[in-house]
């Protein structure tokens, strides 16, 4: 435990958290939110963001172990999210409903909200490229102040949302459908190629 704290360092911890936060990108998924919102009713801000950071220090510690009990390396990971957010890309774009089930408050708080939104390949993928460069505590504390800011934005998207206006929210959606889409792209051709 004393090894643990004993690597604490500020500089690690600052570069570790923009990291993370760029990857996430909390603030650029308030439209995917919204829209989840929309379609489930609420979301529940709490649960989100508990099971973001239990999945995001699981994988920090057991991650390739996980992966590798179901033979699925890191690549695969991440071509299966990139699809994903592919997905929602085009229903934010082209206002069409791909998935036909409307979830639930509980189920949309989990996925795709928690996984793969939040927590998703990027994450993770960035998560194990931090781990070979610095220590674990700081990248433990950095996902916990990131998992703190998603926490606010969740508790504000109705904030936000009556700020915006129907108008500002409907634009927000296809600018970052685009940009999501831009993401989902680059995800999956900078991992598909060394599936082959």
């Amino acid at each position: 435990m004393t090894a643990f704290f004993g690597g604490f360092d500020l500089v690690e911890l600052f570069k570790a958290t923009m990291v993370l936060f760029a990857v996430i990108d909390i603030v650029g998924s308030i439209p995917i939110i919204i829209k989840l919102k929309e379609q489930s009713g609420e979301i529940h801000a709490l649960r989100t963001s508990i099971v973001s950071l239990l999945i995001m220090v699981s994988f920090l510690f057991l991650g390739e172990s996980i992966l590798n009990l179901f033979h699925v390396d890191v690549n695969s990971f991440a071509v299966a999210g990139s699809l994903i957010l592919f997905a929602m890309s085009l229903e934010m774009i082209l206002g069409v409903q791909l998935f036909r089930d409307e979830p639930s408050g509980k189920t949309a708080s989990i996925v795709p909200l928690a996984f793969p939104i939040i927590a998703g390949a990027g994450s993770m993928t960035s998560i194990i490229s931090l781990r070979a460069e610095y220590e674990s505590i700081n990248i433990v504390l950095a996902i916990i102040i990131n998992i703190a800011l998603v926490y606010l934005v969740l508790i504000l998207t109705k904030h936000i949302e009556r700020l915006l206006g129907p108008g500002g929210i409907a634009i927000l959606k296809k600018v970052f459908g685009i940009i999501l889409l831009s993401i989902a792209i680059k995800l999956f051709s900078s991992n598909v190629t060394t599936l082959f």
